[in-house]
Parts: C-alpha cells; structure tokens; sequence
C-alpha cells in the first residue's frame, strides 16, 4: 500500500507527541500549524487526526504548538471588515451550558442598545458536554442564526439593530466539519479553547474580545493567543461554567489587556454592580432539574425545551423583568463596558445599563435581528 505524503508528515508528529509523558516531545509552531492544516483540509487520515488531538491534550499544548493551530484556524475562518469603528466579540464555550439556563445569548442586544456593536459566536451543539448553546437559545428566541459573516457585518452595522450572530457553519466550515470527530475523541481539544478567538467580523479600526475560563493556568494563554488573533483587547472572565458571566452571588476576577496596556488582573464583585442575588447563575426551572443535565447527548426534546425556556426568560430579562437573567445581563454587559473604557467602575456600568434595559431598546434591537 502506498503511503501518502501527508500521512507520512502525520506519523512523524504523532511519533513525537504521543509516546507518553516522560518521552513526548513538543512541536514547533510551524509543524503544529502543517497539521493542523492537514486536519481542517479533511487531508490527514481521520484516525491519525484524532490521535493528534488527544496527544496534544494528554501531554499539554504549548504556546507555540496553540499558535500555529491558530494561525490554521485563521486561515480557514471567513473574516470580512465591517463598517462599523469598533466591533466586540463576546464568545461563551460552544460546547454550552448544563447547570443553568444561560444568559449571554442576549448580552449583545443589550450591549447594542448602549452603544457597543457586538457580535457572538458558536454552534448547534457540540460535545462531549452538549450544552444549551447561543444558537439553540437565539433560534428559539426567533433571531436569525443563519447569517454569512457579510450578512452578520451588515447586521450589525444597523443603527436600529448593532449586533448578530454568526455559526461554525458559516464562520469556519472545516473547522465545523470536526464537531462528530470531536464528540467521538470525548476529551476537550486545543479547538475548545481557539474556536472562540475566530471573530468573523472585524471592526473598521479595531476588534474586541470578551470570553470566559473556568481552569486557572487559562487566562495568560488567552491574552496571548487573542494577541496573535489581533484582537485590540481582550478580557477574560472567570465565569459560570466557563461563559462570560461571572458568577452573581460571590467575587470573580478577569484577566484584561488593552492597546496601552499589559495584562492586569481585576477583581470581580456584584455588590459592585448593585446585584444582591441569592444564585450564582440563571437556575434551571423545576422540569429541567439538574439531575438532567449530563455530559452526554440529550434528547431532542429536551434541547428545545431547555432553549425555550431560556429564550422566554431572555425576553422577559430584555424588557427588564427582574431576576438572575436580568442580573446576568446587567452584571454581563456592565463588564464589557467597564473594560472597553465606556464606564469607569462597575457602579457606573451597571446604573447605564439598567437605565437602558428601562428603556425599551434591547428588546428593540433583538427584534430588529431576528426574522
């Protein structure tokens, strides 16, 4: 049998990585990003991909092996310029949410209608936990989920709208060609972690980031990495299973950097923000206990009942309505806004945010992106 070329450039990568913890050795970036080329490409043999996934997990990434998976992500991704100045990126885990029903779904309605043109990201649904996740929640909601990156970009350069939501499918197709391959291999791969610093739209002048991380040695990885995406700022949040959201009922941090500015560590407390709440996220209702939420595949039923009922505790939280989902968003977006400079402390944030959650507009600029 004839032993392809790319399959011969394969072996020698897994012969490195995979030999256990003592005896693997690491690659270089360039190496790192040739395969991870080969993967996207549906070039390398599937078993051979899996294989490097799971080793670069088991014995740890590097920071040159996560940069040049990146820069291959990168060069699969569909980036289009929008016309808008300034453009933020927030991207909770695609994989989802199990303990909770999740809020930031709506944040970037709400960030719109304070002036931020946002754009979020994600995908059906994604293993090995199979969350509630951006698109389920929006698409029960009624937002339009199947937007192009240009559409996305014309989207949110609508005054009476500002923000969008653009799919794996669309923003990254051979990336989105994993997701079965990935649910098999069961263990997270370095894609969890690069898949959210992918932003299909960029600002005129500048792209922002706002994600989140559960794991401690996280953060400075991020930064980083959104460095080498060219994100003009980044902050990473120490959220709720590991979204954007801090938790509401005790004291988080985030780890930041600016154009001007190295990283710096801030520290996170919802009295700040005038949130006194007695659950540290949006709990589930009575009919989806948590009992139900395991990390494995859930029926389709229960997807959409979990999406729905998310998608009305959303809309209820837009118009004002109080509750955790309403603390979420307002603890969520005054977050954003204190990091990218529009507030100067999170009293501020919070007591602009709720005025504009008052005001009408989130639902308004909700409405105006979906069908």
């Amino acid at each position: 049998m004839k032993i392809s070329s790319v399959d011969l450039e394969m072996r020698s990568y897994l012969q490195r990585i995979a030999t256990g913890p003592e005896l693997s050795k690491d690659l270089s970036e360039e190496e790192t990003y040739h395969a991870m080329t080969h993967i996207l490409a549906g070039s390398a043999d599937e078993v051979q991909s899996a294989i490097f996934l799971i080793a670069l997990r088991m014995k740890r990434e590097t920071d040159a092996e996560n940069c040049g998976a990146l820069r291959a992500l990168l060069d699969s991704t569909v980036q289009v310029r929008s016309d808008v100045a300034d453009i933020l990126h927030v991207t909770d885990p695609f994989d989802g949410f199990v303990r909770g029903l999740p809020a930031a779904p709506f944040l970037p309605a709400v960030l719109a209608a304070c002036g931020v043109a946002t754009i979020s990201s994600g995908a059906q649904q994604v293993g090995p936990k199979y969350g509630t996740t951006h698109r389920q929640v929006l698409e029960a909601a009624g937002a339009a989920v199947e937007l192009v990156p240009a559409e996305a970009a014309m989207q949110v350069g609508d005054p009476s709208c500002g923000w969008a939501y653009v799919d794996q499918r669309y923003a990254c197709p051979d990336l989105h060609q994993l997701v079965d391959l990935r649910s098999r291999i069961v263990k997270r791969p370095l894609l969890t972690t690069l898949e959210v610093l992918l932003a299909p739209v960029l600002g005129q002048e500048s792209t922002h980031l706002v994600t989140g991380y559960v794991h401690k040695p996280y953060p400075p990885i991020y930064a980083m990495l959104a460095r080498r995406a060219g994100f003009a700022s980044a902050a990473i949040v120490r959220g709720v299973e590991g979204g954007v959201i801090a938790s509401l009922n005790q004291p988080s941090k985030l780890l930041r950097f600016t154009a001007d500015r190295d990283n710096e560590e801030i520290r996170l407390d919802p009295a700040l923000a005038g949130i006194n709440s007695q659950t540290r996220a949006v709990p589930l209702p009575d009919v989806l206990s948590p009992a139900t939420a395991q990390s494995e595949l859930p029926d389709e039923d229960e997807n959409y009942r979990r999406a729905l009922a998310t998608a009305q505790a959303g809309r209820l939280a837009l118009a004002g309505t109080p509750g955790p989902m309403c603390d979420s968003l307002i603890y969520g977006a005054a977050v954003c806004l204190l990091h990218l400079g529009v507030e100067n402390s999170l009293k501020g944030a919070s007591a602009t945010v709720r005025s504009v959650l008052d005001s009408g507009q989130p639902t308004a600029r909700f409405d105006a992106g979906c069908y």
